[in-house]
């Protein structure tokens, strides 16, 4: 049975609005409103040509993001006066720690998009301009050595102002083309895992050391494609929906299944451990950026289970008298995706 409501999805597009003007806008995921989600939340950042993400960083989440579309200039100031400031397009992911200093800043010609993930259910920020609007004119003097006069003019609040425009042209240096530790292009690397129907490029901390407790999978699958059954032992997952639609299914536990149809916008998330799979629907491919709260991913599929016990276990396990067992093929590592050589099932179809 399709369920047309489930916990473990909701729309990321439709999500709470943080932030909105024609600087662009920022909509979030948190357990505030995904109850589900436990250890990550998710965000939605939009920034049109001209305008910026001010200064600011989160109090209790690393931070990585990957780039939809656009052209833009990230700098981070981490501990130890260490300061980096390098260009991303799309395709390319950042990574920030927890407390970092940074800003996002719009340095072409269109609208940038980022998908952004927190290593907490609810993170918590602080901006830079806020963090001024706490002080008073004579502590900011005193810090620059400045009379506190000086500081009267500056507009000042404690309310974060996230997205600001710029005044005239970027000033992006050339150092910012080259590479950075908190930089990694996982659209550009060989896909270690692909088949004819499909890939996956992975950013993990065997690739990007810069990663700790965060890691993200690009998943593509054709049509004729699906995403094994399987479950991550340690990690939970939660995927974006960046192209096409698919269809999920998930156990939970005591035997409740939820199945749900996702489009475009849409987020899932799945908690450690719960059996689930990903396939095609309705589109001619799709692509996934799924997300774990682990720096290396791990999981247990569906062929290899079966590949570990003998046919007389698996016969006693499914209740299926030996001769009835179908041949299953021996498999010592899982393909992660396969073929479909099935169409999609009967009940299914159109369903919504």
């Amino acid at each position: 049975m399709v369920t047309q409501r489930s916990k473990h999805v909701a729309s990321l597009t439709g999500g709470e609005i943080v932030e909105e003007s024609d600087l662009g806008s920022i909509r979030r995921l948190t357990a505030d409103n995904f109850p589900i989600l436990n250890g990550l939340s998710i965000k939605r950042l939009l920034i049109n040509p001209g305008a910026m993400r001010t200064p600011h960083w989160h109090a209790n989440a690393n931070e990585l993001t990957y780039c939809v579309s656009g052209t833009a200039l990230v700098s981070v100031l981490d501990t130890g006066s260490r300061f980096a400031s390098f260009v991303v397009r799309a395709g390319d992911m950042f990574h920030i720690d927890s407390g970092s200093l940074h800003h996002i800043e719009n340095i072409g010609t269109d609208t940038a998009e980022f998908v952004i993930t927190f290593r907490s259910e609810r993170p918590e920020d602080f901006g830079l301009g806020a963090a001024f609007g706490a002080m008073t004119d004579a502590v900011l003097g005193n810090t620059y050595d400045l009379p506190a006069s000086d500081f009267a003019a500056i507009r000042r609040s404690t309310a974060d102002h996230a997205l600001a425009a710029r005044d005239g042209d970027p000033e992006v240096p050339a150092t910012a083309y080259f590479d950075d530790p908190h930089k990694f292009s996982v659209e550009a690397m060989t896909p270690p895992v692909t088949s004819a129907v499909g890939s996956a490029r992975t950013a993990r901390v065997q690739y990007w050391p810069a990663l700790k407790d965060l890691s993200m999978y690009s998943l593509r699958i054709r049509e004729d494609g699906m995403r094994e059954p399987h479950w991550h032992p340690i990690t939970a997952e939660m995927g974006y929906v960046n192209k096409g639609a698919a269809r999920m299914t998930v156990m939970n536990p005591g035997g409740e299944l939820d199945t749900w149809y996702l489009r475009h916008g849409d987020v899932y998330f799945i908690p450690r451990a719960y059996p689930h799979h990903i396939e095609v629907f309705d589109a001619p491919e799709m692509h996934f950026c799924i997300f774990f709260d682990q720096p290396t991913p791990a999981d247990i599929g569906y062929r290899t289970s079966i590949s570990a016990y003998s046919r007389k276990v698996l016969s006693a396990t499914f209740d299926t008298h030996i001769d009835d067992l179908p041949d299953f093929p021996f498999t010592k590592a899982d393909p992660l995706i396969v073929n479909r050589r099935n169409p999609l099932d009967a009940h299914a179809v159109g369903e919504r």
